[in-house]
């Protein structure tokens, strides 16, 4: 059975564009609360799973020997747009772990949000590793090579103390061995692995229980500025319903988790559509009876956005498909 849809795209009155995808919410205990679709199928959920990859960050003693904040834990989880704020708290957590820019091996970009881009190159500036959206994941890896006693070079290879950490942290959350699953290379070098959505709802389920995963939680949630920037999703989101833990990844992939319910959200969108994920992941968090009236009216808001041409002319939405 092929994936249901799970948003779609509207102009001149008529549906122009499908997106499918599936979802599962899972709790804890592996139970599958609420799901659609192929919810056994592995997807490399790429940035989503930041948290994870922040855990031995936390459970090394690395966070707190280097004195890293809850702003610059939540800036280890983010993909963030690389507006100034960005740059001066992964500039902190370098500085803090005696590390330099000369060490990231994310790869240098220009600031995704283009009033930054602007600023950068009116200043005569250039893209540099410390703009790339993961320079926060990155700094976080390096102090977490010193706090292992490790080599900083090479801390994106998949064989480096740092990488073998993270896939631990991984594995182990999400109850999925990795050596069995496929790996590729993410967008900032890192390894990522193939992991089925069940799984990864169930990761996120399992870190709301965990001491490091509260610690993350509750720095991205109070900091939900540090996890994108200005006007992306997930920072709009936990700004307007705080309970709300979510992240993005490439390709369609949203993960995310409701601590007060103890329920852990995978979703993957299966053309990598980010825009159909993001009205999808609004579509679910949602439909869970776990909020408010207010909470739901907010969740409600973000299901659906308008769509405008280059003259500011409304011309249709994206919507999800409930």
């Amino acid at each position: 059975m092929p994936n249901p849809v799970i948003a779609e795209v509207t102009r001149g009155g008529i549906v122009e564009s499908r997106h499918t995808g599936a979802f599962a919410v899972v709790d804890a205990v592996g139970h599958v609360v609420a799901q659609a679709g192929d919810i056994a199928a592995a997807v490399f959920p790429r940035s989503a799973i930041k948290a994870f990859q922040c855990l031995p960050v936390i459970d090394s003693g690395a966070s707190d020997r280097f004195g890293f904040t809850p702003e610059e834990i939540a800036l280890a989880c983010a993909s963030h747009s690389g507006e100034p704020e960005h740059v001066r708290v992964a500039r902190s957590m370098l500085r803090k772990a005696g590390e330099t820019e000369d060490h990231y091996e994310c790869g240098a970009h220009w600031p995704l949000d283009m009033n930054a881009h602007h600023a950068v190159v009116k200043g005569g500036g250039e893209a540099l590793a410390v703009h790339n959206n993961c320079s926060g994941k990155h700094a976080a890896m390096l102090a977490l090579a010193r706090q292992l006693g490790a080599d900083a070079r090479d801390y994106v290879k998949l064989d480096h103390p740092v990488q073998r950490a993270a896939a631990a942290a991984m594995g182990d959350i999400c109850d999925c061995d990795l050596d069995r699953q496929p790996v590729g290379v993410d967008g900032c070098s890192v390894p990522t692995w193939a992991i089925p959505i069940r799984n990864l709802a169930l990761g996120f389920a399992r870190l709301i229980g965990r001491p490091a995963g509260r610690r993350i939680i509750e720095a991205v949630r109070s900091h939900p500025f540090m996890v994108a920037g200005s006007g992306r999703f997930d920072t709009e989101l936990m700004g307007a319903v705080p309970r709300v833990f979510v992240k993005t990844g490439a390709e369609g992939v949203y993960c995310g988790a409701v601590s007060h319910a103890g329920l852990g959200i995978a979703l993957k969108c299966d053309d990598g559509a980010g825009r159909a994920a993001e009205m999808g992941m609004a579509a679910v968090l949602a439909s869970l009876d776990l909020w408010t009236p207010e909470e739901k009216s907010l969740l409600d808001g973000f299901r659906h956005r308008d769509l405008s041409n280059w003259r500011h002319i409304h011309v249709g939405e994206v919507r999800a498909v409930s």
